[in-house]
């Protein structure tokens, strides 16, 4: 032994190896291909040589969460919002395809009378999860058919508190996300990266390894269908602020990977929403981002008056 070895004690060197190895790992984490353990096969994401002109339809979607606490408080809020719309405000089907689309997102019990209040305005309404199978004994779930028996377009997949508080891994929001096409309802697919992902600096790897996952089996023609939500999770409720250069550099990111699956066609013309805490005070910016095709909009929706200034977004003309 060396006379450095033997002036530290053998609980200090092992400590010392251990975090070497626990910092040789991180790093190793951090420069990983994520994409080598999609199902895929092996991809190239680089940035498109050439951009096509899009013209892509902003799609503006209230999450109420588990909120409010009541019915009657719901259709207050419904209410409310059906009179702070503007003109630019429309349904999907409508003959302006570019103005804006609004989808509401209450709780299970509400939807219906929800659905009653604002659909005559033009806004749709969704759920915020579903269960893949269809029918048994599954207490507590619901299925695609049961919310599209009740006027639901939409239904959320993969979203951060779904992945996080009840533990849908990819696999089985895969499951749900073709479900959901395959009865002819939209989803909206929920991906982004935590805190500790972030703090790494793997954002990219992350987002495109649950984009690549969610999406196996669905087709090209599907995709018309399909809107992407960017969650980063690190910027909810926590009062860190993803700026919105950094979300759209994400957005045009998550393009190049729809590329790779699909083709350019596709990934020009998949709406990706954002979704970290938009408030009234950032959609403006938000949205004379290039990439950045609407919002998901948490907290704020729960206000009548913040999500209608968010939904009646101004940018430079």
């Amino acid at each position: 032994l060396s006379s450095s070895n033997l002036l530290v004690p053998f609980p200090v060197q092992l400590v010392t190896l251990t975090m070497k190895v626990v910092g040789s790992l991180l790093f190793s984490l951090s420069c990983v291909n994520a994409f080598s353990f999609v199902p895929h096969g092996t991809r190239s994401f680089l940035p498109s040589r050439t951009q096509l002109e899009a013209n892509r339809q902003p799609i503006m979607a209230g999450n109420w969460k588990l909120n409010p606490a009541t019915e009657e408080d719901a259709l207050g809020l419904a209410a409310g919002l059906t009179k702070l719309l503007g003109e630019e405000t429309c349904a999907m089907d409508e003959d302006n395809e570019f103005c804006t689309e609004v989808v509401l997102f209450p709780p299970f019990p509400f939807i219906s009378k929800v659905r009653d209040v604002v659909e005559e305005i033009g806004i749709t309404v969704g759920a915020q999860s579903v269960f893949f199978e269809d029918k048994g004994a599954f207490t507590g779930s619901v299925s695609v058919s049961m919310v599209a028996s009740v006027g639901c377009e939409y239904v959320l997949c993969g979203h951060s508190e779904r992945r996080t508080v009840f533990a849908d891994d990819d696999a089985s929001i895969n499951r749900k996300v073709l479900k959901v096409l395959d009865s002819g309802l939209k989803p909206i697919l929920c991906i982004g990266e935590t805190k500790s992902e972030y703090d790494l600096n793997i954002k990219e790897e992350i987002c495109a390894m649950q984009l690549s996952k969610d999406l196996i089996g669905v087709t090209k023609e599907q995709m018309e269908n399909v809107v992407i939500a960017y969650e980063p999770v690190w910027a909810i409720g926590t009062g860190l602020v993803c700026g919105s250069k950094e979300a759209n550099e994400v957005h045009a990111f998550l393009r190049t990977v729809l590329e790779s699956l699909y083709d350019e066609e596709v990934a020009q013309a998949t709406r990706i929403q954002y979704g970290g805490s938009v408030t009234p005070e950032s959609v403006d910016e938000l949205m004379t981002q290039p990439d950045i095709d609407g919002c998901l909009v948490g907290g704020a929706s729960l206000v009548a008056e913040k999500f209608g200034r968010i939904i009646n977004f101004q940018t430079p003309k």
